[in-house]
């Protein structure tokens, strides 16, 4: 019977999508990456997702957050995520946690539950943890690296941690899961060094925060806020959702 997935099991089969209904996928991190990264799970049937992010809406993210336009400025991204997936697809199940996601919160996420983890956050200390709960789970994980200060969306890449380079937030995944004794972590990187951004304090997010009111971690704290566009987060977080939805559903694999 025809529904909004027709197209997508012309693909991958009755039984490919019936293992995208039955997976339950953890997205940590619901900005310029992860937000495209839900949109492409949720379009793609996946029956269930757990949002992390305890960020609102801010101005500045109207440029290339899916979930971002004027009209959201202020509201959480988990919950506005969590509207838009039942508006595709009502039969889905969502849980949102407004989690700032680190070491010291780490023990409010069962990863045992969970099909597939998505990082897409943007601390090294979280990353190393998600990586860490995942491998201590035997959770198959995909971590993005830097995808900020870069112009080039076909840059992109997957790999394996251990085989990426000029990425310097690579560089230090890399340094500290050696010291941890992980072996393996599949990362979507770029290859392009990163512009540095305009010093231009007339239109800076450092001495003009105007993020939300209750923002818990404002731009002011930040050591530098990056440039960004609406085509290479977008890029990044499409490549791991397609990544997510290929392991999943068994299909396109050789």
């Amino acid at each position: 019977m025809l529904n909004q997935f027709s197209r997508t099991q012309l693909l991958f089969g009755a039984e490919g999508m019936e293992r995208l209904y039955h997976a339950r996928v953890a997205v940590f991190g619901i900005g310029g990456v992860g937000g495209y990264t839900v949109e492409a799970l949720a379009r793609s049937g996946i029956g269930t997702l757990d949002l992390i992010d305890d960020d609102k809406v801010c101005l500045t993210n109207v440029n290339r957050q899916i979930l971002a336009t004027r009209k959201t400025v202020g509201q959480y991204k988990v919950d506005l995520a969590e509207q838009r997936i039942l508006e595709i697809n009502p039969k889905a199940v969502v849980h949102t946690y407004k989690t700032f996601y680190m070491p010291e919160t780490a023990e409010q996420f069962d990863f045992t539950q969970y099909d597939y983890v998505v990082d897409a956050i943007d601390t090294v200390r979280g990353k190393l943890e998600l990586v860490l709960q995942a491998q201590r789970c035997g959770v198959p994980i995909i971590s993005c690296m830097g995808a900020g200060n870069k112009l080039d969306a076909t840059a992109f890449e997957v790999a394996d941690i251990y085989e990426t380079s000029v990425c310097p937030l690579a560089r230090v995944m890399r340094h500290e899961l050696k010291k941890r004794g992980v072996q393996k972590l599949k990362v979507v990187y770029s290859r392009e060094p990163a512009m540095t951004p305009m010093d231009d304090m007339t239109i800076s997010c450092r001495t003009h925060c105007i993020c939300p009111p209750g923002t818990a971690r404002k731009c002011t704290q930040r050591r530098q806020v990056p440039g960004s566009n609406a085509f290479v987060p977008a890029a990044a977080g499409l490549i791991l959702a397609g990544e997510v939805i290929r392991d999943l559903s068994g299909f396109g694999r050789t």
